[in-house]
């Protein structure tokens, strides 16, 4: 490794994924000049996450993740906080009129199925 470069260590290992679905994470390394790792994120671990950011990001952009599969890699909770993440990062998605409908029907159904069940438990 040269002088100066910071070096994650990449190895696989069995720790579960946060969707409890029993998986087993990679580690992967990468090593990347100190300076420029700076640039990327103040600590170490920041440069770790900005990795899986730009894994996820351009997973999407190519078509080689879902967008779930990117939510899941990130550990985010929602849709609508990923939207708002992909929007924010220039990736906008290829939605067509009948995917914007088939989720608002989705959305209103799930919706009109939290009001009975909140009556219910009242």
């Amino acid at each position: 490794m040269e002088s100066g470069a910071l070096a994650l260590v990449a190895l696989p290992f069995a720790k579960g994924l946060g969707d409890n679905t029993k998986e087993f994470a990679m580690q992967v390394h990468l090593e990347i000049p100190e300076d420029l790792a700076r640039q990327l994120a103040a600590d170490p671990s920041g440069v770790s996450h900005a990795a899986l950011e730009s894994v996820a990001l351009e997973g999407v952009r190519s078509g080689k993740l879902t967008v779930s599969q990117a939510r899941r890699l990130l550990g985010i909770g929602s849709r609508y906080e990923m939207d708002g993440f992909l929007k924010a990062h220039g990736v906008f998605l290829d939605l067509t009129l009948d995917d914007v409908r088939r989720d608002s029907e989705t959305a209103l159904a799930f919706s009109r199925c939290g009001s009975s069940f909140d009556k219910l438990e009242s």
